[in-house]
């Protein structure tokens, strides 16, 4: 019996490591691929478009990073996932801290109207917002693409922070206010260093989406001088259509930057999720 046990434990963990083996394969290899096309030339792509390529072409990717508006739509889109960032985390903690900790009336409701703003779409809001921004004069100004994302933020980080400042025990905010400490400081000294797992992992998720935004940059933006990074890749595909090789390249280095701060915020974001759902 105990060996047949072992066998079929065994047999489980070779089969989840071949799924993740599959799993990690089917992400990787359209990368490399990708990035190996982005070495090549336009004539050699249409050759040998899987092989390893015949004269390494890394003007594709020098010209790119020579380029100033290349790094001018990566600092675009760093201001406006900063500033983001910054304004849903602030704003979503201290309504969390409201939602969780004080009781009054309508308090659920309230809540009930903040997580109501899941179920909708930003495209229907496409319209009306862009009037809105136009009668305030945010078009062609981050503003006006940092305070919507924001407010389309609050929802989500409301419900993840809310949750884990319910968790903390009573306790220590009763020896808070015994220690003088008022709402606010107890707010500020305690419960905030305590939901460093929850902040980052909030902060990491607005940084992402923010990102990744096409539609409302899109929306807000007809100059291009602050065009974000997605923006310029259609734009770039657009003028090199024809040029294979070339486009590649713009798409892995437009990648990098997301690739690498995920994978230094991987450890924050998964530990964040952890300890939210672990906490007791």
């Amino acid at each position: 019996m105990t060996v047949s046990r072992k066998t079929r434990g065994g047999g489980k963990l070779w089969s989840l490591h071949l799924v993740l083996v599959v799993v990690g394969a089917v992400m990787a290899v359209p990368l490399l691929y990708a990035a190996l096309s982005g070495f090549k030339s336009t004539d050699e792509l249409s050759r040998n478009p899987v092989g390893l390529p015949e004269s390494w072409v890394t003007s594709n990717y020098t010209g790119i990073l020579a380029s100033g508006d290349f790094w001018r739509l990566i600092g675009n889109s760093t201001l406006i996932a900063v500033g983001t960032t910054v304004l849903v985390v602030a704003v979503s903690a201290l309504s969390a801290f409201s939602f969780a900790r004080f009781a009054f009336r309508g308090r659920e409701l309230l809540f009930t109207l903040f997580t109501m703003g899941l179920m909708f779409p930003f495209a229907v809001a496409a319209l009306p917002l862009f009037l809105l921004l136009r009668s305030l004069g945010l078009l062609d100004n981050p503003l006006g693409v940092i305070l919507p994302q924001a407010a389309f933020g609050l929802p989500m980080t409301i419900i993840i922070l809310r949750g884990f400042f319910r968790q903390i025990p009573g306790e220590l905010e009763e020896a808070a206010t015994l220690d003088g400490c008022g709402p606010f400081g107890f707010f500020w000294r305690v419960l905030l260093p305590m939901a460093r797992p929850a902040l980052g992992t909030v902060s990491v998720l607005a940084v992402v989406t923010s990102w990744n935004n096409f539609f409302l940059p899109l929306l807000v933006f007809t100059d291009a001088t602050w065009w974000t990074l997605p923006i310029g890749v259609q734009q770039f595909q657009g003028q090199y259509s024809a040029d294979y090789a070339k486009v590649f390249a713009y798409l892995v280095l437009a990648m990098v930057p997301a690739l690498a701060f995920y994978s230094v915020a991987e450890r924050q974001l998964v530990g964040g999720l952890t300890a939210g759902a672990t906490k007791g």
